[in-house]
């Protein structure tokens, strides 16, 4: 602590929409900033309430709250369509009440030093610039980042990967057009900056970016800085946390099957795209039995994702927190979220990644790129494929190989504390010069 002796309390406005691979960095860093002596408050949806409060952290509630999303199962389809998913979550969903938002946010900011956004915190620039208040962009994936030196993969459009190699120039042009076909997607949040005096906005994902600091809330394993990124982008490292409630441990019963044989393969959709699993978990107990491994299948709570038949070699559980469950895995089969990415690459083990929608696919192709996972896409999820790209995975000593020396890169990275650091000098910079304009003759 002593490093931080002379640094002020300061507040700190955290603002996260999203499933728990959203909420957790946040929950995270506002853990860190804390534990630095500030205050910190953070404001998403209701249903995260008691996980935030329960970290001792402050809560502010703030629409659309998620809780009618993750309840309806034609809403959750729309949302992880592998073309539109993305397009349905802006524009159906965070976009439409952005006024709400921004009426919700207004009474916690005004008392705070710095606001922090996830990218679909699209009222944050709109209460910034109200309340000349200085904000940070935070991004938890390079696929939001729209490079010509480095493009994501675009889900739903497997074909955009045959121009990867055409260079910055076709990229440049392909994301301008992209550029203007977006443009509609920001009329909400343009009607609510004219309303307030505003300047418009050319479109909603440039909008996502600060002109006071950007942080990229990643691991460099996955994206290093490119000549075209957002100005002062910086990658920090995963601010990881994956407590669920107040649970940290894993259940008796499944520290019960853990020691009963060899490591399992453990198949998860994380917390979101469990909700629009399909046929995720019955192709998954079918490859664990050709294949003749122990599993684990994290099935959530959706009756739907039951497997029909038992199976003594076949854990089902509802939710393990995967710091503690990784590390124990012989490899880990999931969708390719970016807080379930970092986790498996922390713990060290081969992924096999089956891509749902969003930044998924994007996170996919990095990873495997590196030799660190396999890749299946979702509409050729079969049992047999399954097995026969596991059974590869665990019998690759380069793999094994390629994961240990990820997971050694991890482990030396900070990302809590570097991102601190940043939005702490930011802080620090921003009332030092409100302090000197605040002085006649300075």
């Amino acid at each position: 602590m002593w490093e931080n002796f002379f640094v002020p309390r300061l507040n700190f406005l955290l603002n996260t929409f999203g499933s728990l691979g959203d909420l957790h960095p946040y929950i995270a860093v506002g853990i860190g900033l804390r534990d630095r002596g500030h205050n910190v408050t953070i404001a998403t949806s209701e249903a995260y309430r008691s996980r935030v409060e329960g970290e001792g952290l402050r809560f502010h509630c703030v629409r659309p709250d998620i809780v009618g999303l993750a309840g309806s199962p034609a809403a959750m389809k729309h949302a992880y369509h592998p073309r539109t998913g993305s397009e349905y979550v802006m524009r159906c969903v965070f976009l439409p009440p952005v006024a709400e938002t921004y009426q919700d946010l207004l009474p916690a900011a005004r008392d705070a030093d710095i606001l922090v956004a996830h990218p679909l915190a699209f009222a944050i620039p709109a209460v910034a610039e109200t309340l000349s208040k200085p904000w940070v962009s935070v991004i938890l994936q390079p696929a939001v980042i729209l490079s010509a030196y480095d493009p994501p993969s675009i889900s739903g459009v497997p074909e955009l990967e045959l121009f990867r190699k055409c260079g910055p120039k076709f990229w440049r042009l392909f994301w301008l057009v992209a550029r203007l076909f977006i443009k509609k997607w920001a009329r909400p949040l343009n009607a609510l900056r004219r309303d307030l005096g505003l300047p418009e906005v050319p479109n909603s994902l440039d909008a996502m970016f600060s002109p006071w600091l950007n942080q990229a809330w990643f691991s460099p394993v996955l994206a290093t800085p490119q000549p075209d990124w957002p100005a002062g982008l910086t990658t920090t490292g995963f601010p990881l946390y994956d407590k669920h409630e107040s649970d940290q441990a894993l259940s008796p019963e499944l520290e019960q099957f853990l020691a009963a044989g060899d490591p399992p393969v453990v198949f998860t959709l994380g917390s979101s795209a469990v909700l629009a699993a399909g046929d995720f978990y019955k192709e998954s107990a079918l490859a664990a039995k050709k294949l003749g491994v122990r599993a684990i299948l994290l099935a959530g709570s959706d009756a739907r994702n039951q497997p029909k038949h038992t199976d003594p070699h076949i854990f089902v559980g509802d939710y393990a927190p995967y710091s503690r469950l990784f590390p124990h895995a012989a490899a880990v089969v999931h969708q390719g979220g970016a807080g379930t990415t970092a986790q498996v690459l922390l713990a060290g083990v081969p992924s096999l990644f089956v891509p749902y929608s969003h930044d998924q696919p994007d996170n996919a192709r990095r990873i495997t790129a590196l030799g660190a996972a396999r890749t299946v896409p979702r509409n050729k999820y079969r049992a047999a494929r399954v097995a026969a790209e596991l059974r590869e995975l665990l019998a690759s000593p380069t793999v094994k190989q390629t994961c240990a020396r990820l997971a050694a890169q991890l482990a030396q990275e900070d990302g809590v504390r570097v991102a601190c650091e940043g939005l702490e000098r930011l802080a620090l910079a921003t009332s030092a010069s409100t302090a000197a304009n605040q002085i006649p003759g300075t």
